[in-house]
């Protein structure tokens, strides 16, 4: 049975709480990360592992694509623009709350490193934009 492929909006910090789920160990490069700051958006493509699709031994990735828009300024700590071939894991996204609509989305990378996006407001859209492929990789956590 093909699966469908994976598209999310988020437009408050509950939507970007699921698609914080779905991202969860996804994978990227530094250079995967594009911010355009004239068209106020910020664009990271991942590796995503489908969690959906099934436990143990039925480890599939798939390309996905997040991109954020009404993005204020972008920051970003211990991730090196230099090593744009350097591979980052995500671990999380959070909003942080300021002027409403607006705040702050912290994405939470394995080893410390974090990105920072001022934002108006929440405006992010999640899509899957490939086929699945299949990996005996899964991503494992210490309780």
């Amino acid at each position: 049975m093909a699966s469908q492929p994976l598209r999310l909006l988020a437009h408050d910090d509950g939507d970007l709480a699921v698609i914080s789920a779905a991202l969860q160990d996804a994978l990227a490069k530094i250079g995967d990360i594009t911010w355009e700051p004239s068209a106020k958006q910020l664009t990271l493509a991942f590796n995503r592992f489908r969690w959906e699709a099934g436990g143990k031994g039925k480890g599939e990735r798939v390309r996905s694509a997040l991109q954020l828009a009404h993005v204020q300024s972008v920051q970003a700590r211990k991730l090196r623009r230099e090593a744009k071939g350097a591979v980052i894991e995500l671990l999380s996204i959070s909003f942080e709350a300021g002027a409403a609509p607006g705040g702050t989305i912290l994405f939470n990378f394995a080893g410390g490193g974090d990105l920072r996006a001022e934002v108006e407001c929440i405006d992010a859209v999640l899509a899957d934009v490939s086929q699945p492929w299949r990996t005996s990789r899964t991503p494992g956590h210490d309780v």
